[in-house]
């Protein structure tokens, strides 16, 4: 379908890719993976042209079809659902016909027109995008909305509904999930287990790549390349590669040393300096096998955090919610310290809003709440990178924090969450959702929280972020309060889950496959 022959790419005096070869074959499902800046959104431009490769070339099948997710958000009063239909283009083409047709009265042509929309089965296109947008969560009434009544996480929703429609060959998504909730990320993970045709895919979820994808396009070094199975299967083999090579590594080492002991003892005896010499320039022929280097740039743990008594959170007969649409009521819920609670429910039940009267930031309706002094709450939401000052430095905020601490220790603590000197000292506002993500979490982390309240924290981080993160949550000893749709993250952090649903929290009697099958028994 695609082959990728001596592809090179340079930017701005930068090396993205050199040399590659490579086939991406028809009718697979490929999961691109790698850290962040290694060139995944680069490829991606480079196959739509958008990007044209320093060297080398990309050839595609005849007639091949692209469909791709847009990063840019619609501005139109079109209503939604027929802003997704125009995803089909072929159908949307033959409409605009249609309507000419009409105007000028041309009954052959709408006689031909009408039965190439059968052609493409177009009389169920609307039925059809009604579907797709009802799976990612929107409801009949939102459907029939301007496109523009939406915020910009939901306008990008639109735009991955619109990209589902199309019937293209090929699909191009980069990072479909990243606004989407857990409920909203398993009804996609569905859909893409049935398309049919080929999919690249660039994800940080590696449960969702687990089910979705056949095949995983590592980019590394500036090179790529392709390992069958799905990220489980890639993670294991890329270890198994990983050891092979410090094995290598290792012996090669130990050959040169030896061959440099003999150079350094006889080099200068006129009987053995020829022998010598060959094996110096042995050493120099020698094809060097590098060592493994760890590749995350994340080290960092929770300390010890401050004592606080019992509970931390008491709600007691609660009633809340939002202008006159009420979210729970006659609430009855405690948090004592240690608990370790993932929230899982549908989209709207209210998971944020648990989390908001847990940190005390929401107003009661009635009810009685006692929450532990706000300095005790560790609480990530992704409004709060917002709230940054973007004027000032990741290094200007932590010394707020810590103004007793040299700039030294700070950067050394700022070093583990992945900041070199020179991002440590770039005004927030030039930086990227994962690099303010990971300065809020490196501030909570740094005022010893007992009681962690993290809604979504994972949206901007990228795998290796997410494991340290993930990490560090299971050594913490405080009590945490999550909401995540990285399934990974929330098995690997919780010990128990709250399902939020129809205005009550009740504790859920299974995992996260069960819940899967209570959401699906819910919608069916």
């Amino acid at each position: 379908m695609i082959k990728i022959k001596g592809l090179s790419f340079y930017r701005g005096g930068r090396t993205i890719f050199e040399g590659v070869d490579l086939t991406l074959h028809s009718q697979k499902k490929i999961g691109i993976v790698g850290k962040n800046g290694c060139g995944k959104t680069t490829l991606f431009k480079l196959l739509l042209n958008e990007l044209y490769p320093s060297h080398g070339e990309i050839d595609y099948s005849p007639n091949l079809t692209f469909s791709h997710l847009e990063q840019e958000l619609p501005n139109t009063n079109c209503m939604a659902v027929e802003y997704v239909v125009q995803g089909d283009q072929e159908f949307a083409a033959i409409e605009d016909q249609l309507l000419e047709a009409e105007v000028e009265e041309d009954n052959d042509k709408i006689i031909k027109l009408h039965m190439k929309i059968a052609d493409i089965d177009g009389y169920t296109i609307r039925s059809r995008a009604a579907k797709i947008l009802s799976g990612l969560g929107f409801s009949t009434e939102e459907q029939n909305k301007a496109v523009n009544h939406f915020s910009g996480g939901w306008k990008m929703r639109l735009n991955l509904a619109r990209t589902l429609m199309s019937r293209a060959d090929l699909l191009l998504l980069d990072e479909p999930t990243n606004h989407l909730d857990l409920d909203a990320i398993l009804w996609l993970e569905q859909w893409l287990i049935g398309y049919k045709s080929t999919l690249l895919i660039i994800s940080h979820d590696r449960d969702f790549l687990d089910k979705v994808t056949n095949q995983i396009l590592h980019i590394h070094d500036e090179t790529m390349a392709i390992y069958e199975g799905n990220y489980s299967s890639f993670e294991s083999q890329r270890a198994e590669q990983l050891a092979l090579q410090q094995m290598q590594h290792e012996k090669q080492q130990k050959k040169i040393t030896h061959m440099l002991k003999y150079v350094e003892r006889f080099r200068y005896k006129a009987s053995k300096a020829r022998q010598a010499q060959s094996r110096l320039k042995a050493i120099e022929r020698m094809p060097l096998i590098e060592a493994v280097q760890q590749e995350t740039p994340y080290h960092f743990d929770f300390k010890e955090p401050v004592k606080v008594g019992n509970p931390l959170v008491n709600l007691e007969k609660v009633v809340v919610g939002y202008k006159d649409k009420i979210i729970f009521s006659w609430l009855n819920l405690q948090l004592r310290m240690g608990q370790r609670i993932g929230l899982i429910g549908p989209n709207g039940a209210g998971k944020s809003t648990l989390i908001k009267l847990m940190v005390g930031d929401l107003s009661l309706n009635s009810g009685k709440r006692f929450v532990t002094d706000k300095k005790h709450i560790g609480y990530f939401a992704q409004y709060q990178l917002d709230l940054l000052d973007h004027e000032q430095t990741a290094m200007e905020h932590m010394r707020d924090l810590a103004p007793d601490k040299s700039e030294r220790d700070l950067q050394r603590y700022l070093g583990t969450f992945g900041f070199s000197r020179d991002l440590a000292l770039t005004a927030t506002g030039k930086c990227s959702g994962g690099e303010k993500a990971r300065l809020i979490l490196a501030m909570i982390i740094w005022q010893r929280p007992a009681m962690l309240l993290l809604d979504e924290p994972t949206n901007h981080l990228d795998m290796e972020m997410r494991n340290a993160l993930m990490l560090a949550l299971q050594n913490f000893t405080g009590t945490l309060v999550v909401v995540s749709h990285d399934r990974h993250l929330l098995r690997s952090v919780s010990d128990e889950l709250w399902l939020v649903a129809d205005g009550e929290v009740t504790p859920f009697d299974g995992d996260l496959t069960d819940y899967r099958k209570w959401l699906f028994s819910r919608k069916s």
